[in-house]
């Protein structure tokens, strides 16, 4: 899979830097991490894990049962954590490449106040 990813993909695997999780937690985490921005329905959910599965981005981590039924973990792989590390960098540039360029429009769209020189304006 290549950069750039997707929000939802993006925020997925930032969710798995941490620590395993299992699917609701998922859903749970990458809303915080967006605030609230980002809501995932379980099937949209298990469809991009099964893609990033097939893709070496995560891996099952492990699986119980919980009330009679199957929990399944997934953890983000090496390959997974590779491809966060440069897509984080690729937005860290395009972030700092628009404030270098907002700044400069900022410093453009001060008035010029005129100096006064020898009391007189």
């Amino acid at each position: 899979m290549d950069t750039p990813l997707r929000e939802p993909t993006f925020l997925i695997l930032t969710a798995l830097a941490a620590e395993p999780m299992h699917g609701y937690g998922l859903i749970h985490e990458v809303a915080a991490l967006s605030d609230n921005r980002v809501s995932l329905r379980p099937g949209t959910l298990y469809g991009a894990l099964d893609r990033l599965v097939d893709a070496g981005l995560v891996e099952v981590d492990r699986e119980e049962v919980v009330d009679g039924r199957l929990r399944r973990y997934y953890r983000l792989s090496p390959g997974g954590e590779t491809t966060l590390s440069a897509e984080t960098e690729r937005l860290r540039l395009n972030v700092e490449a628009a404030t270098t360029q907002l700044s400069k429009r900022a410093r453009a769209a001060r008035p010029v106040t005129p100096r006064t020189v020898g009391g007189l304006a």
